[in-house]
């Protein structure tokens, strides 16, 4: 179990066992990772990982609380983890992303603009080299829409963006709970610019399907899917033999 995950379902278990009960304030960070065994880098972000989904309130400069834990509440923001752990489907959206995707960076690299090659740097600069969760899927959204608009295919361009909405939820999830996961984004996605600037077109499709690929791989271990159950380019890609051509090594799974 990863660390943060192992943060989150303690603390779940405090509550689940009436140690925490709704309108309760967390004790202060220092004494809550002490007692649970935790770092308190792994409690930060199992705090964040259950204030996102409505289990917890973070109110600044008042500290942490256990919400009303009302089910209509919590229906919505519960269902897309337990859609996410009981149902392999969103695989499915990724596994189209792990087709169209490497396409489109391809084309761009043949024909995005300097201009917005321009604007694609300037995004991930501004970022920062430590960007929150949330700055990063916003950047990150944009990323590869600029892309795929990059690509010159409209069509091409539409099919990728409508599949933002049915991907996004479990982009948040896998952002907050595996360890390092804004970092390599970070790195996946300076990879794949370099390589459009670069004009390097078999670089960026290899960069690009390393880089969906590790969130693909990511979704199947949290739905508990057999290896043999994977896509066969899911378990190639992840397992490390598809390598970019000619740039560093990908960040290691």
């Amino acid at each position: 179990m990863r660390v943060t995950d192992e943060a989150i379902d303690r603390i779940k278990q405090m509550i689940v066992a009436g140690e925490l009960r709704p309108g309760d304030r967390l004790p202060r960070e220092a004494d809550l990772a002490a007692r649970l065994g935790l770092s308190r880098n792994s409690l930060r972000e199992a705090v964040k990982a259950l204030a996102l989904i409505r289990v917890l309130e973070v109110r600044q400069g008042d500290g942490t609380f256990v919400t009303s834990l009302d089910p209509s509440l919590l229906m919505e923001t519960m269902g897309f983890v337990l859609d996410l752990h009981q149902d392999a489907s969103v695989l499915e959206f990724f596994e189209v992303r792990r087709i169209l995707e490497p396409a489109a960076a391809a084309r761009a690299a043949l024909r995005m603009a300097d201009d917005d090659i321009a604007a694609l740097r300037k995004l991930l600069d501004d970022l920062g080299p430590r960007p929150s969760v949330e700055d990063l899927l916003t950047s990150d959204v944009e990323f590869h829409k600029l892309v795929a608009m990059g690509s010159g295919n409209r069509a091409l361009a539409s099919m990728i963006d409508s599949l933002r909405q049915p991907t996004y939820r479990a982009r948040i999830w896998r952002g907050l709970t595996q360890t390092d996961a804004v970092a390599r984004t970070l790195a996946e996605h300076r990879a794949i610019l370099d390589a459009i600037e670069g004009r390097e077109p078999e670089v960026a499709r290899s960069w690009a399907t390393v880089h969906i690929a590790g969130v693909e791989r990511w979704i199947q271990e949290a739905v508990n899917l057999d290896e043999d159950q994977a896509p066969a380019e899911l378990r190639t890609a992840s397992g490390g033999s598809v390598r970019p051509l000619r740039r560093a090594t990908p960040v290691e799974y």
